[in-house]
């Protein structure tokens, strides 16, 4: 447990490709969502998928893989009571119970340091199946 565990436990690095993008869905509303995945060999987080601002919820949704793990960000407009549009980004840590535990030990090790890459984060939520993540979590989550 020792070697293995504190080499796993120092978190992956954050490519400036993921930063840009996750800064372009922020103030250029150019992605409706980002999906990134680990890359083991570069040891960093790196851009898998963007969807485009005309795309919605099931599409990123059925953009996750249902085995393995992911980070994913999702910005999500709303419309609130007194009838202003919003909109609040979500970080979602998905960790679906069927993926491979070394996935979800990478994964989860990682995830403080990305997220703190992410600067304007509204909201994250921790999925391990789909239930936990749908579009009624989010839409309660947002007002």
């Amino acid at each position: 447990m020792s070697f293995r565990m504190s080499n796993a436990s120092s978190g992956m690095g954050v490519s400036d490709q993921s930063k840009s993008t996750f800064l372009e869905l922020k103030r250029k509303k150019v992605h409706r969502y980002v999906i990134f995945k680990i890359d083991e060999k570069k040891k960093e987080v790196v851009v898998e998928k963007t969807g485009g601002p005309a795309e919605n919820y099931d599409d990123f949704t059925a953009s996750l893989p249902e085995n393995d793990c992911r980070y994913a960000v999702y910005d999500f407009d709303f419309v609130t009571s007194e009838n202003c549009q919003k909109s609040k980004i979500f970080f979602i840590a998905w960790s679906p119970s069927v993926s491979r535990i070394r996935a979800k030990m990478l994964y989860a090790t990682s995830k403080e340091r990305f997220r703190r890459e992410l600067d304007g984060i509204h909201y994250e939520i921790q999925a391990t199946d789909p239930t936990e993540m749908d579009l009624e979590v989010i839409r309660d989550r947002a007002h």
